[in-house]
């Protein structure tokens, strides 16, 4: 089916691409959702038609956004109101709001979907939220000025960057109890775990440097002859000038540090704990988001208002895309077709399509699909594809 999608234009025009749509199901419903900082509002798109569908009023200041990965609930984090809104994916309305402590900025969920957990960085603790019965299971001390409290693969651990004291928090979640803290590097940020579970990567933003440590393991039996180790730092690599966030390759074989400072994004090998080199790649690199096949890396340049797309393989950029102003936030569709980018500053989100070039005018397989307006100061953007239950819901 073909569908004409207008596109926004600078000026204020408007023309219309035509997109050939995959065949979904009647039930198949694809959203994304984009949290506006400044509008007190969720953006939700529906990523069929790339239309937006709704907008909701959720606390003050949303800043943070996961969607549950076994129920169809996204929730969004509320720094102004230290609170954390329940979205229902099927009906797209706030169910419910559960209240966490002082100035939350992110919220990450556990593989099985039962828990979350919230650093609040104005309480120096971390909210355990019970998603099953939507209150706070417990709450847990740890540093100064925790900013992601991070789940690790496995469900079993926690990580948490405490920024004030330049420490980690281990957060046990079988006894939902911390159970080391390590010293870091100057203003830890971003945290990526490996698939396994084995190893945690650090960015730190006060120091130029990405903190490699070890997690706890266990024998999982008598018979079990795997090592055991314990939560343990194993080495700081210096990367760039404020590495302030990071990008896992889905097989966890390397990792991306953004340098904001220094325009440059730094390629760590996790197996060996070392740097294979650095690159420049545009005015304040921001963040990142790496495809399902592991090919290719998109970089939001904050700074010079492109992207740049990065082959891995290659080690090299091959190509920079131009979208609105301070892009920021990256995800992409569940087909890995299409790139959404949330430009902070205009206020909008860009899509980008990939897809082999047809025709003449078309040279690269990247193309501006469509910009579509959001909130003031649009800051964190989540993706969640589902069958719903009735054809009825999710209008």
């Amino acid at each position: 089916m073909a569908v004409l999608v207008p596109l926004v234009l600078a000026a204020g025009w408007y023309y219309f691409h035509e997109r050939t749509l995959p065949g979904y199901g009647p039930l198949y419903r694809e959203y994304s959702y984009v949290s506006n900082g400044k509008s007190n509002t969720v953006t939700v798109i529906d990523l069929r038609s790339f239309r937006p569908v709704r907008t909701l009023q959720v606390g003050s200041n949303p800043t943070g956004l996961a969607a549950n990965p076994k129920r169809n609930e996204v929730y969004v984090v509320n720094t102004g109101s230290s609170n954390v809104s329940v979205i229902d994916a099927e009906q797209n309305k706030v169910v419910a709001t559960i209240g966490v402590y002082g100035r939350p900025y992110f919220i990450d969920v556990s593989p099985d979907g039962h828990r979350a957990y919230v650093a609040n960085s104005g309480s120096d603790n971390v909210s355990v939220l019970d998603l099953d019965r939507r209150v706070v299971a417990a709450t847990l001390r740890v540093g100064a000025n925790p900013g992601l409290a991070r789940v690790s693969p496995d469900g079993a651990t926690v990580v948490v960057t405490n920024r004030a004291d330049n420490s980690v928090s281990i957060i046990d979640t079988a006894r939902m109890a911390v159970r080391s803290a390590i010293n870091l590097c100057i203003h830890p940020e971003d945290i990526a775990i490996l698939p396994d579970s084995s190893k945690a990567f650090i960015s730190c933003s006060g120091s130029g440097q990405v903190a490699s440590i070890a997690l706890k393991t266990e024998s999982k039996n008598e018979n079990d002859k795997g090592e055991t180790q314990s939560d343990k730092l194993l080495t700081l690599l210096d990367v760039g000038k404020s590495p302030v966030s990071l990008a896992l390759k889905p097989d966890g074989g390397e990792l991306a540090a953004f340098n904001f400072e220094a325009g440059t994004i730094s390629i760590i090998e996790t197996t060996g704990n070392e740097v294979s080199g650095s690159y420049l790649i545009g005015d304040q690199p921001t963040r990142g988001v790496i495809s399902l096949d592991n090919s290719r890396l998109y970089i939001s340049n904050f700074g010079s208002n492109n992207i740049a797309v990065y082959e891995i393989d290659l080690g090299k950029v091959i190509a920079y895309l131009p979208v609105g102003t301070h892009p920021d936030a990256l995800a992409l569709s569940q087909n890995q077709n299409y790139l959404l980018v949330l430009d902070s500053g205009s206020g909008d989100l860009a899509v980008i399509q990939k897809r082999q070039p047809r025709k003449k005018f078309e040279p690269s397989e990247y193309s501006l699909l469509t910009i579509i307006p959001v909130g003031m100061q649009p800051n964190q953007i989540v993706v969640k594809s589902f069958r719903a239950t009735k054809i009825a819901d999710a209008r």
